[in-house]
């Protein structure tokens, strides 16, 4: 990491979620298409749920993008989430750095089928494609999916279904409501596809673009900058619970719970000087 950080920060991330069957990984197949139709350098990042049970992942998101295989513009990666929550896997911020560092000009981010509540890809991606198909609930059932929120573009893929019209209806209408109202604030579009024939994927395209030029560099920036915060943070608390899951059976640990159970404490002054001992080495006052 230490070694490509000076290469990475000139690919525009684009993260495409939703549900499961609705479609995202014939239009990231299509979005591939429609960027090598501009000379672009592609990566892209396919996060597969991995089973509670055996632990294994079928990773099966490449085989709907075969016919990119033989480009040499295009690489694709399928990871498993390994049963990380939001979506994505714990290693996707390190792997598009290095796709990014490699020289894509985009990466597109595949998140494995979401429901309503896995929304990690909006604070990983530069812009955010939320797909939906017609027949998987109305726009109240949008608005409590949390999709206002984490979209900059809707997309109703399976346009050419019964039922398409309602939906792109209610989706623009809880979109307005959703939207800034400053000036110069993002309207969220509502994008019809139909991925398999490549209906409306231009459109999508454009849709991306106006996004990231609304974004401007300042706004790019912060979103980079709260994404790289982010990363910094669960970095840090992944390497304090991975030192407190190694003292079981320490004196210390021991202590304190001896402390909480016998009420000398309680167990938030007990994690603050447990925190305290971790990393800086010296014990606080448990008061």
């Amino acid at each position: 990491m230490a070694l490509i950080a000076p290469d990475a920060g000139r690919a525009h991330v684009v993260g495409v979620t939703g549900a499961p069957g609705v479609g995202k990984s014939t239009i990231t197949n299509a979005l591939v298409t429609a960027h090598r139709a501009l000379g672009h350098r592609v990566g892209v990042l396919a996060v597969d749920p991995s089973s509670p049970f055996s632990g294994g992942a079928l990773l099966g998101d490449r085989i709907r993008m075969s016919g990119h295989a033989a480009d040499p513009e295009v690489f694709i990666r399928s990871m498993a989430s390994r049963g990380h929550l939001g979506g994505l896997s714990w290693a996707a911020p390190q792997a598009l750095r290095v796709l990014d560092a490699a020289g894509c000009d985009v990466v597109l981010l595949e998140t494995v089928g979401v429901g309503q509540s896995e929304v990690e890809v909006a604070g990983t991606a530069d812009t955010t494609l939320v797909m939906l198909a017609p027949g998987m609930g109305d726009g109240i059932q949008a608005a409590k999916a949390g999709i206002l929120e984490v979209a900059d573009v809707l997309v109703v893929n399976k346009a050419d279904r019964e039922g398409a019209d309602r939906t792109v209806r209610d989706l623009r209408h809880a979109a307005a409501m959703g939207s800034g109202s400053g000036p110069g604030a993002w309207r969220v579009p509502v994008v019809r596809t139909v991925a398999t024939v490549g209906t409306g994927v231009d459109d999508l395209l454009a849709a991306v673009e106006a996004h990231r030029a609304a974004l401007g560099v300042d706004g790019l920036r912060d979103r980079r900058v709260r994404r790289a915060a982010r990363e910094v943070e669960g970095l840090a608390v992944e390497t304090l619970r991975a030192r407190v899951g190694g003292l079981h059976g320490d004196s210390r640990l021991d202590a304190l719970a001896d402390d909480v159970v016998a009420g000398r404490t309680d167990p938030y002054a007990a994690a603050d000087r447990l925190v305290g001992e971790l990393t800086t080495g010296r014990t606080s006052d448990p008061g």
